[in-house]
């Protein structure tokens, strides 16, 4: 019966344990001078060895020859634990039995005293999982166990587990296993079971694995299907990743701002048959590494992933702000920690794509920060600004001065006398008289609104539109288009197409976009109205003409009755007593 290469190679003493040195040690002491703890607490992260070095610590305490506080794997009791027949050695799944019955039946049974070996060991897998109540049954054997009893704990949630229980373990904190211990090791089990795997093989199976030797090696068991050699390519194609090629090329379209060259790399890796989550997963890498070495060029090195030579990060990032780099980490990560959730990962992957190559399709403030980035290193560049363009001068001949119009009911103004200059360090002291001075009278001319950057009426919308588009995702801003906007009386009422574009655009995300940057643009609060149909014609006022612009009327041609429109308009243009004065 075939057997997966984790549990072949399961270490079985504290010598094959691969990377926790600073535990195997301190625990094959303990065992050789007899001071051993009661109960113990293994945390780490998954595939580093809690479970192993809990067997082969419960192996120690009971083997009949041990070698230096290690077991000796000879004896009975060394082979009944590990091929899983010795009674007083219980491994328990704290997520399967984590209620407080089972407990109770475990406490129940740990104070008989073993049948065969020295000590009675429960090793309790995940504990974390057990419950509040199963906690405080298990709180009173831990705190006074018999002396033939030992309990090791292990769990991969350290912050989940009582305070009361861990001040009554003693605590070992496993690390994540070093890349290069575990290519070592990758490649003695690829040796022993006849695998040609190469040294750039063994580095991206360790890479992958992200600390865990359990993990490298059931990867390399699902790679030893390759015919021949087990190199990087043969890996890379078995697992359907894309590849440091592959990847660096999709970063360089993304950094120079390619979309199509992206979006066709990116068609080619999926229909390659590329995972999109791990391909996205490897440019996020990748964008970690680059922002590592933007961080720090010469100590953030020992940071870097080494999947990727420091030549070509620094080629790759030489140009680049560290703004850029971190918006690229941030959105890939969003990206990637939304994709097991979406329906449609292929589309997500695409818009995240579009997202990184042009900043403006975020709906935030970092198109701005690009561009005045852009124009921040123009200027260390010594990039001269565009010279504006030279305008020709027109030789016209001088306009004799006007002079200020006066009228018959009014003194003429006398003349100012020239400024004189102010001694330098004194303050200018203005005359202010004692009656105001008097301007003369100008005949009346119409009244014309205060000027304003956006006129109050259907010309709001078609200004504002781009704006509005500029803060709304790529979803909400088609069906702008199918509407049209009305301010008037502080309202900026929307009339959409029909129900479906009306309650498209229903949403907080629109209208506080419609109503912030209304309100900023004309200067007062501006509430938001959505209706259906189409807004009302603008009609234009009439304005009253200035009396030296009025004909006068004819004396022979008599008085017409006025029409609806004619009375409204005269209504309106304040003539209406004219119209019907009695000559």
């Amino acid at each position: 019966m075939y057997q997966a290469l984790y549990r072949k190679w399961r270490p079985k003493t504290f010598s094959e344990v691969v990377g926790q040195a600073h535990i195997t040690d301190t625990l094959r002491r303990q065992v050789a001078e007899g001071r051993t703890a009661h109960a113990y607490l293994f945390t780490g992260t998954r595939g580093t060895g809690k479970t192993t070095c809990a067997r082969i610590l419960a192996k120690a305490i009971n083997c009949l020859n041990p070698i230096d506080g290690a077991p000796c794997c000879q004896c009975e009791a060394c082979r009944a634990i590990d091929e899983g027949r010795a009674l007083d050695v219980t491994e328990l799944d704290a997520a399967s039995n984590n209620g407080v019955d089972q407990v109770r039946a475990l406490r129940e049974e740990a104070v008989y005293t073993p049948s065969v070996l020295k000590k009675r060991v429960y090793i309790i897998d995940e504990v974390h999982m057990l419950s509040t109540a199963a906690f405080n049954a298990l709180l009173k054997i831990l705190e006074e166990p018999p002396a033939h009893l030992m309990f090791i704990l292990a769990t991969t949630e350290l912050h989940k587990v009582p305070a009361t229980i861990l001040s009554r373990c003693q605590r070992f904190a496993f690390k994540r296993i070093l890349p290069r211990d575990m290519e070592q090791q990758l490649r003695t089990i690829a040796r022993a079971e006849s695998i040609d795997l190469t040294d750039d093989g063994a580095e991206i199976l360790a890479r992958m694995a992200n600390g865990a030797l359990r993990d490298a090696l059931s990867l390399l068991d699902q790679c030893r299907v390759v015919e021949g050699r087990l190199d990087s390519a043969a890996v890379l194609d078995v697992l359907g990743l894309a590849g440091s090629v592959q990847t660096m090329e999709l970063m360089r379209c993304v950094l120079g701002r390619d979309t199509a060259g992206a979006l066709s790399l990116f068609d080619k890796l999926y229909r390659g048959g590329k995972d999109v989550a791990a391909t996205l997963g490897e440019l996020s890498d990748l964008g970690r590494d680059l922002t590592i070495m933007k961080a720090a060029p010469e100590g953030g090195a020992a940071l870097l992933t080494g999947l990727y030579d420091r030549r070509s990060l620094a080629e790759l990032g030489r140009d680049q702000s560290m703004h850029r780099f971190l918006y690229l980490t941030s959105t890939l990560q969003a990206c990637c920690a939304a994709l097991p959730d979406s329906f449609h990962p292929r589309t997500d992957a695409e818009l995240c794509l579009l997202k990184l190559c042009d900043e403006s399709l975020s709906g935030d403030l970092t198109a701005l920060t690009q561009r005045i980035e852009r124009l921040e290193e123009q200027c260390r560049n010594g990039v001269p600004a565009p010279a504006p363009a030279p305008q020709k001068a027109a030789h016209r001949p001088a306009a004799p001065a006007r002079e200020m119009p006066r009228y018959d009911d009014e003194p003429p103004l006398p003349e100012e006398p020239p400024l004189q200059e102010e001694p330098a360090g004194r303050e200018r002291v203005f005359d202010v008289p004692d009656e105001p001075v008097r301007q003369p009278k100008r005949p009346a001319s119409p009244k014309t609104a205060a000027p304003s950057s956006v006129s109050a009426d259907t010309g709001v919308w078609d200004q504002l539109l781009n704006q509005y588009k500029g803060r709304l995702p790529v979803n909400h801003r088609v069906f702008l288009n199918m509407a049209k906007g009305v301010l008037g009386n502080g309202v900026l009422t929307v009339y959409c197409n029909n129900d479906f574009v009306r309650d498209s655009l229903n949403n907080d995300t629109v209208l506080t976009v419609l109503r912030e940057v209304t309100s900023a643009a004309v200067g007062q609060d501006v509430r938001v109205d959505l209706t259906v149909g189409k807004p009302a014609p603008v009609i234009t006022p009439a304005v009253k003409a200035s009396p030296a612009e009025t004909p006068a009327p004819s004396p022979a041609a008599p008085a017409e009755p006025a029409s609806g429109d004619r009375l409204d308009e005269l209504v309106r243009s304040g003539s209406l007593l004219d119209h019907f004065k009695i000559k």
